[in-house]
């Protein structure tokens, strides 16, 4: 039976009783607490023919309508879903899936894109059968749990050289009026300040300090705020841009394919803008210790910067004994 109590602070708080299931949440009204309540009473005596008539694919389209909005990577995750939805495994009743039909569509996933991102997509897939476990009730176990991730590649260590940093300057030109030119000149930003290239074009004159020489990211790729110091070439740039808002006058589309269209006229083959972020930590590691730099840059693993950033030999790191 379901039992509606109001609590000391105002809320209500509903209670779920039904074939040995019990579950409780709180709402801000009486009225969302007795709806819950209701929908969870049908879900539980209902839950086999329920299960029989819901597709694995509607559940992946009811995360996209309900959760995704709430997530940084919504535009990312709502495309993924729909493709889910679309794609064979999106048919099969949510009552039927099991850990192999995952393991097929890993399979299949892996003939037409890499590794890394058939992995992304299975945390996704692993996100949406969570809600479904947890918070929609419509499966007693995640059966994407046991299914083994791809192995992840060797971590990426292209960099720049100054050949190649001297043809994408003459690809660019000088003209910061032009909008290519802003893309390499957000590239060079990049490399001084190891920001992304979404923290870049979203920045804004008021997030910038010149004179206390750092800027700040309200909302960062992890979900935290970060100051970023800036190094007095980091300065030089800003000050050299045209007054513009955002900073750099750049949406992350047109930064993509001014890069793009800059590199290749300059014949630079495999460098991405998002190497940037590689050269500007691998520069601040050789100044700056681990706990240091991962403010800097947001990383909250530090076993990363260490295993990857920090290449200090045995020799070197004797010379401070002394």
């Amino acid at each position: 039976m379901a039992t509606i109590l109001k609590m000391a602070n105002g809320k209500w708080q509903a209670q779920v009783a039904r074939k040995g299931v019990r579950k409780s949440r709180v709402f801000p009204s009486r009225q969302e607490a007795k709806d819950w309540a209701a929908r969870q009473e049908y879900i539980i005596l209902n839950k086999r023919q329920i299960e029989e008539k819901t597709t694995f694919g509607s559940l992946c389209l009811r995360y996209a309508r309900e959760v995704s909005p709430l997530r940084k990577g919504e535009r990312w995750e709502g495309m993924r879903l729909k493709r889910f939805a679309q794609d064979t495994i999106g048919d099969i009743a949510i009552s039927e899936i099991k850990a192999t039909d995952f393991a097929s569509w890993r399979d299949r996933r892996l003939q037409e894109v890499k590794p890394a991102s058939v992995a992304r997509e299975m945390n996704l897939l692993s996100a949406v059968l969570t809600q479904c476990r947890r918070e929609w009730g419509v499966i007693g176990e995640n059966p994407i749990a046991d299914v083994r991730k791809p192995k992840k590649p060797p971590p990426r260590t292209r960099t720049a050289t100054n050949s190649e940093i001297e043809a994408l300057t003459l690809s660019a030109g000088p003209d910061l009026s032009n909008g290519t030119a802003r893309a390499f000149h957000a590239f060079l930003f990049a490399c001084e300040t190891a920001m992304r290239a979404g923290e870049i074009v979203s920045l804004t004159w008021d997030q910038v300090f010149l004179d206390d020489r750092y800027l700040h990211l309200p909302m960062t790729k992890n979900g935290h705020p970060r100051d970023v110091p800036l190094s007095s070439e980091a300065v030089r740039l800003l000050r050299a841009l045209p007054k513009a808002e955002p900073v750099f006058g750049l949406d992350a589309r047109s930064l993509d394919a001014l890069w793009r269209k800059l590199r290749d006229r300059a014949a630079v083959h495999g460098l991405r803008f998002h190497d940037s972020r590689r050269i500007a930590t691998i520069r601040l590691a050789e100044k700056l210790q681990p706990l240091e730099l991962a403010k800097v840059t947001g990383h909250r693993d530090l076993a990363m910067l260490l295993n990857t950033y920090y290449k200090t030999s045995a020799s070197d790191v004797a010379k401070k004994l002394d």
